[in-house]
């Protein structure tokens, strides 16, 4: 058996969209992920879905893998002839013992390769506003260490050469010995009234920052209890926050919003949501998919068939477009057959897919609602009429029901089955307990009943009660009804029912909340 190939890769500091380009092409072709959980867990989420997924961190019932051990395990699985992704937070070569790896990987004549990423310690400052080099302020840095014991601390660092070395100190895993740090950097020539910040989190949704002097920051870390992880800068750059400060200036900064929907319907939610300062979590609780039965897909060929007898088409979700355009072109239809028929779109998006495909929509109701349909068609419709109704296998009953009362003859066809999809997360249960996922949205009926499902098959007894305390979101009334069914507060309702009303919702209450603080 030949040997695989070992990726070393640097995740980037949090943010999951932090990784380069390099390091996510080598993380989507690799057939095992060996992770922990500074490499950000929803980078899992590039991975091919067949990679064999592999945490080396803690769990409740197992301690963290020893580097040792970690070596050995990228060892074992290269001589299996696989192809390997190690993923580590920041930067592998900087305090990440990619040495050490590497190491053992060469003397297995194993062929490995190391994808450098964004270390924490000039993206995190970054993010405060802190750059670590300014033309007037300071012309180099520093990256050190300040994750041993006081004693180890004096062994490893010359504290007489570092002190004035260079115009930025940056100190990396360093909280519990700030008080130290400082210490040693006064007594060595710093002013006490030197600059020093610290920012926790940097990049996350938790991303916080302290600013204060050399002279009194241990105590102001004290009474804030600013925890690790978080990267201590000292120098007179610290200064260039009070107007370089940009993320915490986003509306939605300090959100973690889980989006629900599909992935591959979920981008333009999660792209507008990082825009606006939002960290989103992915969990895609359902997914679409053509419908498995043989004599669903018949009644759909027939009704298709048909098409030259209809006087509507009537399309009300993006998914119902793309799926009706999927089985015209599987059975070698044209959309010339429809000639007679007008059509109807319910919602601007649904319109927008249409036209992308050539087709004007005849008739867009101002209420995105199978009601605002209605009563714009009442004056349009004719009874006798015939309706071919594209959709998925749970769409409500309301209009076709609503249409055989007016006498129309309503033709439903489920183009696209909706499936639970149950994303196997090592955290997300962890999370929404520490109350760090802040607004769950949802986008349709299905993604309310699945997610409570989701959260079931990951052991959380009662999901609704789980839920209590977090910001519930939902695109319309209808999903909100379904959500109070099923015993989940909502709090966010768009007035428009579309994506971009359901963000605009988020930012108007992230605002009214900002207020009341």
């Amino acid at each position: 058996m030949s040997k695989g190939k070992v990726y070393l890769i640097g995740a980037g500091p949090g943010d999951p969209k932090l990784i380069t380009v390099r390091g996510l092409e080598a993380l989507q072709r690799s057939d095992v992920v060996v992770f922990d959980r500074l490499a950000g867990p929803q980078l899992l989420n590039h991975a091919r879905p067949d990679a064999e997924r592999i945490y080396v961190g803690k769990l409740p019932d197992r301690h963290t893998m020893k580097q040792e051990e970690i070596n050995q395990l990228l060892v074992d699985l290269a001589l299996q002839g696989k192809t390997v992704a190690r993923l580590k937070g920041g930067d592998p070569t900087v305090f990440g013992r990619v040495g050490e790896e590497a190491d053992l990987l060469q003397k297995n004549d194993i062929i490995y390769e190391i994808i450098p990423g964004i270390t924490s310690a000039i993206s995190v400052p970054a993010y405060a506003g802190i750059p670590v080099t300014h033309r007037d302020l300071a012309s180099s840095f520093s990256v050190i260490t300040g994750h041993e014991s006081p004693d180890k601390l004096d062994l490893s660092i010359y504290w007489d050469k570092v002190t004035n070395a260079t115009g930025t100190l940056v100190f990396l895993m360093g909280v519990a010995k700030i008080g130290y740090i400082s210490e040693q950097l006064m007594k060595h020539g710093r002013s006490p009234e030197t600059p020093v910040a610290l920012v926790q989190w940097g990049t996350r949704a938790e991303q916080r920052t302290l600013v204060g002097t050399l002279a009194d920051i241990d105590e102001k870390v004290k009474v804030a209890n600013i925890q690790p992880p978080a990267v201590i800068i000292v120098g007179e750059v610290v200064h260039q926050r009070q107007t370089l400060a940009w993320v915490e200036k986003k509306p939605l900064f300090g959100q973690r919003i889980l989006v629900t929907r599909a992935r591959s319907q979920a981008s333009e939610l999660v792209s507008k949501i990082d825009d606006l300062g939002g960290e989103t979590y992915e969990f895609p609780v359902i997914e679409t998919r053509l419908p498995q039965s043989l004599a669903k897909q018949e009644t759909i060929k027939q009704a298709l068939l048909q098409a030259e007898s209809y006087d509507w088409v009537i399309l009300t979700s993006v998914n119902g477009v793309e799926f009706f355009y999927h089985w015209l072109d599987h059975l070698g239809l044209d959309i010339r057959s429809f000639a007679r028929a007008k059509f109807a779109a319910v919602g601007p998006k649904t319109a927008e897919v249409l036209a992308k495909r050539g087709i004007r929509a005849d008739l867009l109701p101002e209420s995105f609602r199978a009601e605002g349909l209605l009563q714009s068609i009442d004056s349009m419709i004719k009874p006798g009429q015939k309706a071919l109704l594209p959709r998925g296998d749970l769409a409500r009953e309301t209009l076709p029901q609503e249409l055989k009362q007016r006498g129309v003859e309503a033709v439903e066809i489920d183009v696209y089955e909706t499936k639970l999809s149950a994303p196997k997360d090592l955290w997300l249960p962890e999370m929404l307990e520490n109350g760090e996922i802040h607004v769950i949205t949802f986008t349709s009926s299905s993604t309310v009943i699945n997610l409570l499902e989701a959260l079931r098959q990951l052991g959380v007894q009662n999901p609704a009660e789980a839920l209590q305390k977090i910001e519930i979101a939902c695109i319309g009334p209808v999903t909100a009804r379904t959500a109070e069914e099923n015993g989940l507060k909502v709090t966010i309702v768009p007035e428009n029912y579309t994506i971009d009303g359901l963000v605009k919702a988020l930012v108007d209450k992230r605002s009214a909340l900002k207020g009341e603080n």
